[in-house]
């Protein structure tokens, strides 16, 4: 059954999201904007969202939108504003500062019209958060920011240059987001001790995790790995998604020079693609693909035999990758080469289906690879768990029915206290 099919719990609501990425971006938050938007249409809500052009991962404006200046288009009944901004093509702390103030600017300057009951914005992006925050006080509604990424702790963190005067910087515009806050949701649970250090309540934090946007796989996993040239016997470690400085591919280049016998393939795009190419030049053994499409995307992800996913010694509690929840339902096992008391470790852990090694180091992720190369029965024992997890504790229904109700709490506070 459809959600049009139930219950218009948000019958004769308007609401604004707001939020940098939107379909059709098939990675990173765009995808949960889309269909938390889009739920939340089909449940009877005159939706409208503020988003910029498409550009993630590639951080390159879609080509059908270069040149635009701003559109409102519809998608799967949500009423969808873009407006243009500054899209930097590799990551130093001022360009990322140029994009930023170029989405609020713009956003300030031509926000969608209608007045809305409520505002919610995702908050990877400081000036998401900060526009919805202006937004939500100019119309005197209630404001719900939702912490995907801590871009002061990126800022920190990720490595980028100039990163530590731009913390400070970020940290000011995310205590003002998140201090303006009706209800914050926080999609894990180690972002709670950051936003609280910022001044905000614990009891008006709300748990809302990601959940699994994507199918599971399909296809005869022989015949993916035959059309994509993985050759039996040769085991394939693939990592997907953006290639960013918090990342920290570089451990998968190097495991690569270490391990002829090993494919590492880099499936995605991002800001650090061609400095990643050139520092696997001359190494047979890697591949870098581009984006696969959503009919084929977990397909080749099942084809691979292990499924890895990185992240800088330094990156602690500042981004779970949202990659977790398509690798888990792939059914293939997880290498995870992060910090040991990072959110990302804790949920490799809390989902039983993959193993964690020291970040940065090249040589204990292959020993992990091959161990599970080697052993494929707990290599399939752990990657079974994966839909387990996807099953019980990631499926759409859950998140969607998370997000319905911080919405009806916030909207039902509204109707008893006045305006702040």
């Amino acid at each position: 059954m459809s959600d049009a099919d139930h219950h218009k719990p948000f019958e004769d609501r308007r609401l604004l999201v707001v939020s940098t990425n939107y379909a059709p971006e098939l990675t990173g938050i765009g995808p949960y904007a889309a269909q938390l938007a889009e739920h939340w249409a089909a449940g009877g809500a005159e939706t409208h969202v503020l988003t910029g052009m498409p550009h993630y991962p590639s951080w390159r404006t879609d080509a059908d939108y270069r040149g635009v200046w701003r559109t409102e288009e519809s998608r799967a009944g949500v009423a969808v504003h873009r407006r243009r901004h500054y899209v930097p093509p590799r990551q130093t702390a001022l360009r990322r500062g140029v994009f930023e103030a170029t989405v609020l600017a713009h956003g300030l300057l031509a926000p969608p019209g209608a007045r809305p009951d409520a505002v919610i914005s995702q908050m990877p992006s400081l000036a998401g958060g900060v526009l919805g925050a202006r937004l939500a006080r100019r119309h005197r509604v209630p404001y719900i920011p939702v912490v995907q990424d801590l871009m002061g702790a990126a800022a920190a963190q990720s490595g980028i240059r100039g990163g530590d005067r731009a913390a400070a910087v970020a940290a000011k515009a995310e205590r003002y987001a998140l201090r303006a806050a009706a209800l914050v949701g926080v999609i894990h649970e180690s972002f709670v001790p950051r936003v609280t250090a910022y001044g905000v309540d614990p009891s008006r934090i709300r748990l809302v995790p990601n959940w699994t946007h994507v199918h599971g796989p399909s296809a005869d996993r022989a015949t993916t790995r035959a059309r994509l040239g993985w050759r039996e016997g040769t085991p394939v470690v693939l990592h997907s998604g953006n290639m960013g400085l918090k990342q920290g591919l570089e451990v998968l280049v190097d495991a690569a020079r270490l391990a002829p016998d090993v494919r590492i393939v880099l499936m995605g795009d991002g800001n650090q693609r061609e400095a990643l190419r050139t520092r696997a030049a001359g190494l047979p053994n890697l591949d870098f693909l581009p984006p696969a499409g959503a009919g084929e995307f977990t397909d080749v992800l099942a084809a691979a035999d292990v499924l890895a996913v990185t992240q800088r010694a330094s990156v602690l509690d500042m981004s779970v990758p949202s990659k977790l929840t398509s690798y888990f339902v792939s059914g293939r096992p997880v290498v995870a080469s992060v910090a040991d008391e990072g959110g990302t470790a804790q949920e490799v852990r809390r989902s039983g289906a993959g193993v964690l090694v020291a970040p940065e180091d090249p040589g204990a992720l292959l020993a992990a690879v091959r161990r599970l190369v080697d052993g494929p029965a707990e290599a399939d024992a752990l990657g079974a768990r994966g839909p387990e997890y996807v099953a019980h504790h990631l499926s759409r229904e859950a998140g969607l029915a998370r997000f319905d109700a911080l919405l009806t709490e916030v909207l039902a506070d509204a109707q008893g206290r006045p305006c702040r």
